[in-house]
């Protein structure tokens, strides 16, 4: 299994990607590739990866079928055409998506800078099935501490609402180089989505400058546990190290219930090719039959 973001498609003209796979194909691998959206697989987030899978036991594997509806227009070059004709959705058998409700409602309320990196959950009850398995086999939270923000995004912050993004900031208010765009770019610096949004790609610093980290009523940005919530890490799992790292080793990882689904796909693909190999093996006996000397003595 190789993964990496959609735009290596493109990259070198396409040359980047040709290359890959061929230099899979030498190696004996018959190679699958396709374009994944995590939301598909009950991700709380809008996450596009490539995904290559090769097989020198037989066929490509199949990836994943999507567990979960979202329509979600691909945000990487060329993506418009192929992530339409990879994955097809049929919205009516499909779980709907995840969504950051679903993902951190039920976590404790905090203000910027506030947190500890263990707490208890306050709530007993979570709000959601997504947040019930969250928190199986853990019973205490971890890493639910919020960044200070500085004044002046503070400021900024208290003119966004819900699903708002830089462009609800009054003009005098924005960074000198955001004066200069137009209102059609950068769509999601300074954002705050709303409840029923699903969180945007989950990246290793959490700057409003970079996207839509603001809490959808709170005012602050995400926690790390509500960024690794938005992952599908277990709350089971807790990060060390300092803060900065915390946040890069979440965003730099495949999303849990995607690495499962692929893993099971991979998983269903060894178990046919085997299946199929013992059923093409002759029996023992037939084999031994096959394989004596002649009788000399007659």
């Amino acid at each position: 299994m190789f993964e990496n973001v959609p735009g290596m498609i493109s990259l070198g003209g396409g040359v980047v990607f040709e290359t890959i796979v061929t230099e899979f194909q030498k190696r004996g691998y018959r190679i699958a590739a396709q374009i994944l959206l995590a939301a598909h697989y009950g991700v709380p987030q809008t996450r596009w990866r490539m995904i290559i899978l090769g097989s020198r036991i037989g066929p490509p594997p199949r990836h994943p079928e999507p567990t979960h509806y979202y329509d979600s227009r691909p945000n990487f070059k060329g993506g418009a055409t192929i992530a339409k004709r990879l994955v097809p959705l049929d919205e009516f058998h499909l779980n709907p998506a995840v969504t950051i409700a679903d993902a951190i409602r039920d976590l404790p309320p905090l203000e910027a800078g506030e947190g500890q990196e263990v707490s208890p959950y306050g709530r007993e009850i979570p709000e959601s099935g997504f947040a019930a398995t969250m928190r199986e086999g853990s019973g205490q939270l971890f890493n639910h501490t919020s960044n200070a923000i500085a004044k002046v995004n503070l400021e900024r912050l208290r003119h966004i609402g819900p699903g708002e993004a830089w462009t609800a900031i009054p003009f005098d208010l924005l960074p000198k180089g955001m004066q200069r765009a137009r209102r059609s770019d950068h769509t999601k610096r300074y954002g705050r989505p709303g409840w029923n949004e699903l969180s945007g790609t989950v990246m290793t610093k959490c700057d409003p400058h970079w996207g839509a980290v603001f809490h959808p009523e709170q005012s602050r940005t995400f926690t790390v546990r509500e960024v690794a919530r938005f992952q599908s890490f277990p709350d089971r799992y807790r990060f060390l190290g300092t803060r900065v790292s915390q946040f890069e080793q979440v965003g730099n990882a495949v999303p849990v219930l995607l690495a499962r689904a692929i893993a099971k796909a991979l998983a269903a693909h060894v178990g046919e090719q085997s299946e199929k190999r013992s059923k093409s093996i002759p029996p023992r006996s037939i084999r031994n039959r096959g394989s004596r000397s002649p009788n000399l003595s007659s």
